[in-house]
Parts: structure tokens; sequence; C-alpha cells
């Protein structure tokens, strides 16, 4: 029996499950190379066409199903697959290719969408490298279809596993049923990949960016997924075993208890109430905000709309993509955060040379100021969107006074210009500004009396004040949210925005972890933002303590001197009001 091995990757979706390696073929199938003449090049193209009609009929067939099970904002993600199938430019990269190679269709095709694909994973933006699993998906199916293979599917295994593979695409996630797929490891992917966002909504344990999952777990293995801390145990010992049992029941308890609290405050024993909002990337996880029971969207990341194409979304794109939101939600509130792009984060048309320190750099506010065309477009679009439902504003990394001025300033200026043009707008629009930089931070008091809200980033706050690199994993342990300096800002930050009589709320990974949910709340945060399936756990504890309980845990947890001694006490505190929240 091999020795027990621990496998570390990203947390895609929550959740524990245990049981045996079942490897999801992702080899590419042998294709023949055989010469045609000139008189063939049409009966291949014939060919050709009939499996892409082959393969649009069967995406169209998973669609529908997604529609029914998740809702059609899951089924809209396989979109993206058949732009693939009715691109004209690709068929007459195609045709050129067999004009001038006289070989089958099969080796064209694949030539040419590799070499689509090898241009992709080049690109240094993460939301495009990501996007690759669309086009590869629609690459080997239509070569199943043109060689008359049948293509392997989750929605036909035997009996419940855990299924391993390099990549999973969005189409064979979708095919999944929780009673035979019991979590998925994969070597490649992300945190913004469909794929993540579907193994949420259909709440399958997954890890995802594990590199070596595929060499190192043998098929048959046993195996643990812990969703939740992004880890996968291969082959554990009894007593490991024991252990995730106890952590698997107390989690399925634990969700059966939240489930129970989806339209409930989130009021503490006392009745002091907090707001519960989600962070969202894209349209598509609206459903699964709705089904944990959110009151808004705290963070809605709009780069997606500029990161997935060679040119930049027209005003109208980004109107229909900010109204679909903010009309599912409504009346529950929505906040926009104006476009982070820049940094590590450039969209293609720009073409800019990459930066020594992209996350200090020409990014988020300061990119959107050095390019107001860009800026006022989305603005106009923001603004027409506000009055379809309850829409904020806010602004990413605000760094001082003058930025802020100058953004608002703009936006005044597209505010009279739509009034002039007799374009609707709310009057009643809230702007707040990110505080997720030392500097504003410490000036507070200053941006207070320019916006209607704060928004905490503690991702990036912590980031910078503790000079750590949050995706460095040589210095991943100094990367301390408990840390002394970082508690005196957060309460800082709140302390000044209630004493000028705005609210301040939180959209960083911060706000979503138990322990620290019961500090932030007795520091008097109003508002807690963070991904849909961890607004259960916040709420119970929230609905589990005494908002002076809370108050009396940050007196405690500011006297103390490191981030270890602060952890260690929040959990025992937590411990002692939601002993089930406590792993």
């Amino acid at each position: 029996m091999a020795p027990m091995t621990k496998l570390k990757g990203i947390p895609a979706a929550p959740g524990v499950a245990m049981g045996k390696a079942l490897f999801f073929a992702s080899e590419d199938l042998p294709l023949p190379r055989r010469a045609i003449t000139a008189e063939e090049i049409p009966i291949e193209m014939l060919r050709l066409e009939e499996a892409m009609i082959k393969t649009r009929h069967q995406i169209i067939s998973i669609q529908r199903r997604l529609s029914e099970d998740l809702g059609q904002e899951h089924a809209d993600i396989l979109n993206a697959h058949l732009l693939v199938l009715e691109d004209q430019a690709l068929r007459e990269e195609i045709i050129h290719g067999l004009k001038h190679q006289l070989v089958n269709v099969e080796t064209i095709f694949n030539e040419v969408i590799r070499r689509h694909l090898k241009a992709f994973s080049r690109t240094e933006d993460e939301y495009l490298r990501e996007r690759t699993a669309d086009i590869e998906d629609v690459r080997k199916r239509v070569l199943r279809n043109l060689l008359g293979k049948q293509s392997q599917s989750l929605a036909r295994l035997e009996q419940p596993s855990i299924v391993v593979a390099r990549d999973l695409s969005p189409s064979e996630t979708a095919q999944m049923h929780k009673d035979r797929v019991l979590a998925f490891v994969t070597d490649i992917g992300g945190r913004t990949s469909h794929t993540a966002i579907m193994a949420k909504s259909l709440e399958i344990p997954a890890v995802v960016g594990l590199e070596v999952a595929t060499k190192r777990i043998q098929k048959g293995e046993f195996v643990i997924v812990d969703g939740t801390r992004g880890e996968v145990i291969i082959e554990p010992d009894q007593a490991t075993i024991q252990r995730y049992e106890v952590e698997q029941r107390r989690h399925q308890e634990v969700s059966r208890q939240l489930l129970q609290l989806k339209d409930l405050p989130a009021e503490t024993l006392d009745h002091h109430r907090v707001i519960l909002s989600a962070n969202i990337e894209l349209p598509e996880e609206v459903p699964s905000v709705i089904a944990h029971g959110s009151q808004g969207i705290g963070l809605f990341r709009t780069e997606f709309l500029y990161l997935n194409r060679p040119d930049f979304p027209t005003e109208e794109e980004q109107f229909e993509a900010y109204r679909s939101v903010v009309e599912q939600v409504a009346p529950n509130p929505v906040i926009i955060r104006t476009m982070d792009l820049g940094g590590d984060k450039f969209i293609s048309p720009l073409r800019l040379p990459s930066e020594m320190n992209p996350f200090m750099g020409w990014r988020a506010i300061r990119f959107s100021l050095a390019r107001p065309d860009l800026f006022r477009m989305q603005l106009r679009a923001i603004l027409r969107a506000s009055v379809h439902g309850n829409l904020k504003l806010m602004y990413p990394m605000i760094s001082g006074l003058e930025e802020l001025q100058r953004s608002n300033e703009i936006l005044h200026e597209v505010k009279q210009e739509l009034a002039r043009e007799g374009v609707a707008f709310s009057q009643q629009l809230e702007v707040g500004a990110m505080i997720e930089v030392p500097s504003a931070a410490l000036t507070c008091d200053l941006l207070a009396k320019e916006v209607n809200f704060f928004s905490i980033g503690t991702n990036d706050l912590i980031q910078y004040s503790l000079a750590v690199d949050r995706v460095n994993e040589k210095i991943a342990y100094l990367y301390e949210p408990t840390h002394p300096a970082i508690l005196r800002l957060i309460k800082q930050i709140i302390d000044v925005g209630h004493a000028a009589n705005i609210w301040v709320g939180m959209c960083g990974e911060m706000a979503g972890e138990p322990p620290l949910s019961l500090l932030l709340l007795g520091m008097g945060l109003d508002e807690f933002s963070t991904s849909p399936v961890q607004l259960p756990i916040v709420k119970q504890v929230i609905r589990s303590v005494e908002h002076s309980f809370a108050k009396s845990v940050v007196e405690q947890a500011l006297k103390l001197r490191t981030g270890k001694e602060v952890e260690a006490f929040l959990t025992a505190s937590l411990k002692q009001v939601a002993p089930a929240l406590v792993e």
C-alpha cells in the first residue's frame, strides 16, 4: 500500500468527498493523416460541416439540460462553444490549409485550432488563458464526430467516483451528477474558470490547479478531496479517514441547518442587523447568489467584459450585462466596481509591455483616469442601468483624495451629458470607494467626505500593508489577516466611516471566514460580501452571538501581540458560541 500523500491546489468548490479515483480521458485521439486531391477538398469540407452540425446539436442538448437543472444563465456559458462553430474566419483558414497542404480535414482542423490555442495560452491574462478550455472542448468534439468516435461522458459513470482529469471543459462539467461524481480534481484551472463556477452551483467539491494530480494519483486509489481547503489526500491512513468522516458529517449537518437560514435576517441574538452580500465575477453566478440567501451583490467585478475579446466592449454591451444582473437581484442592491484593468490584466487591444510590479502598477482607477474614453463609456452604461434596480457604484484602488475627486468629476460630467441627451439614470445613485491601499486607509477621514460608503478590499490591503505577495508560496506564511496592524487599520476605517455617517462594507476574502466574521461583527462592519457559498456560514455566526459578545472579542483581540495569538483567540471565541462551525 502506497504511503499517504497530500497535494495542494486551488479550492474551487467547498465540501468533502471520499472515494476511488477514476480517470477521465483527456488524451488526444490518434489522427489519421492522408493525402487528398484538389477535387476532394469540397468533400472534406462537407465532412467538416456535418461534424460541426452534429457538435452543435450535442452542445444545444447539453444547454437544454443545464437550463432545466441550473437555469438559463449557466446554459449560456456554452454560447462560447457555439460561437467557435459559427466562426467564418475559421472555415476560411481551414479551406486555405486544405488547398496548400492537400491532406485530410481532420489534420488541417486540428492544426488550425491548436495554433489558436497556443496563442491564447501565451497570454499573461488569466481569464483569457482559462477560456482555452472552451476552444479545446470544441476541438475534441468536432474531431470525435469526424472520426465517428463516441465521446466519454461523465453522465454515464457506472459507480460513484472521484474524477481525476488534466482539465474539464464546461460542457463536461455540465454532465456531472452528484450521485455519480463525488468530487473532481484537475491539473489545471483557476477560480474564475466556468468549470469552477459550475462546480459551486452543482455543489460538487472540487480542487483545481493541482498540476500533478494525473501523475500522482493512480486509478482506483482511495482519495479524499477537501474542496474547502484545496487539498487532496491520496491513500489516507485510517485516522485521517475517520477525521474526514467526522468532517463530512459535520459539513452535511451544517449545510442542512444553514439551508434553513436562507430567508432569515443576518441578525444577532440582541437584534443587531448587518447586510450579507455576494461577490461575483460573471452574470452566470447570480442564481447561486440568490440560492444562498444573499441580500444583494457587494462586489460585481466588471473585468470579464473586457478580458475575453480582441476589442473593447461597447456601451450597449456593458449596459445589457449590468441591467441583467441588477434586474435579477432587485430590489436588493448591486455594487458595480468600475474596471480593475491594468497591471496583470491588460486587454488585447492595448498591447502594452508587462510591468515589474503589476499589482502596484498602472491599473484600476489609475488606468481609468488615464483612459477617460473607456471610463466614460463604462460610467454611461452603469448610469443607464441604474434605473433598472438598486445599483451602487464604487471605484477600485483609490490611493488619495485627488483620484477620488477626479473620478467624481468625470462621473458628474457624464451625468450632465446623459441629462442633455434625455437619457434616464438614478439621481440617488450611491458612490463608494474601495479602501485597499494603506494610504487610503490612513486618510479615510478625508475620503469619507466625498462618498456614500466604503468597501474594504482586504485581499490587497493585507498584501500592501504587510509587503507580502499573496501568490508567492515562499512567503505565504506572512499573509496574515489577523496581524495586529491589519486589525487596527480595519477598525480605523470602520470607525472613521461611521463618524462621517457613511456605511462600511468589506468585499475581501476575510469577510467569509467564520472566526474573522465574528471579529468584524464586533468592529461594527455594516456589510459582509463574500463568495455565495460562504454566506450561510457567516449568517450562522451572526445569528449565534450577541453583538455585545462580539464587541468584547474585539477588545481582547486588539490587546494581543501576534497574528497567531489573534487567530487562536478568535477560533476559541467562535467555538464558545457556534462549535459546529469550528473545524
